[in-house]
Order: structure tokens, then C-alpha cells, then sequence
């Protein structure tokens, strides 16, 4: 009977080394300069919970799933990301790596796949306003 439950010793606490590594770039860059911001991405949502948490994420920015905000350090907004951390995740963030929207936006688009050099109607009078 003993036998059903033993787990070979090869595979206990395993760690992949890729979660120490990318541990290991956060905790550099966090030292250079200090995380003075949250970083809050809405990862579940709040649709079968009640009319409280839906309003603590309207509070803290959060209308859709896999949207990020930005807020400063401190009480009222730690106070809001506790009343719904199952539904969040909260990064610690310095100030340098604070995106606006319209930031997020283009670093989300794709490339164009092409650039252009030049064109042949360049000469037209309402290209040269």
C-alpha cells in the first residue's frame, strides 16, 4: 500500500529555470530605481459577484478582462486592490515603466510588415501642406 503513494525523487520540487530567471531580471531592474507604482491587470471577471466588487474595479479603472492600469503607491488604492485580489494581479512598478493607454495601444499593434520609402505622387499640391 505504501507503494501507490511514493513519488519518485527526481521530481520533487523541480523548479524550472526560466521562473528564476525572468525572478532574477525583475529583482535587477527594481534595484536600479524604486517601484513607486501598482501595476493592476483585471484577469477574471466580476460578472456573478456582487455590486461592490464590480464598483471597486470601476474605482480602480477596470472595465474589461486582460486591462491594465497604473496607480501610485498608496493606502486607498492597496485598500482597493485587496477588496478584489482574486480577481486581479498587482505588479510593484517604478515610475519609468508607467504606460498610458495610448502607450499600451501601440505597443500591442503590429508592424506594418513593409515601410514606405517613397512615392510617386509626392508632387501633388495637397501633399506638400
Amino acid at each position: 500500500m505504501a507503494s501507490l503513494f511514493r513519488i519518485p525523487s527526481n521530481n520533487i520540487f523541480k523548479p524550472s529555470s526560466r521562473s528564476f530567471t525572468t525572478a532574477a531580471k525583475k529583482q535587477v531592474a527594481s534595484k536600479s530605481e524604486p517601484n513607486t507604482h501598482f501595476k493592476i491587470t483585471l484577469r477574471r471577471s466580476a460578472i456573478a459577484l456582487g455590486e461592490r466588487k464590480k464598483e471597486t474595479l470601476v474605482a480602480l479603472g477596470l472595465h474589461r478582462r486582460m486591462q491594465t492600469v497604473y496607480h501610485v503607491h498608496s493606502p486607498e488604492a492597496a485598500g482597493k486592490i485587496l477588496k478584489v485580489k482574486e480577481l486581479v494581479e498587482v505588479e510593484n512598478v517604478p515610475a519609468k515603466a508607467v504606460r498610458s493607454q495610448s502607450e499600451q495601444r501601440k505597443e500591442r499593434k503590429a508592424s506594418r510588415g513593409y515601410q514606405v520609402q517613397g512615392t510617386k505622387l509626392g508632387g501633388l499640391s495637397w501633399e506638400t501642406s
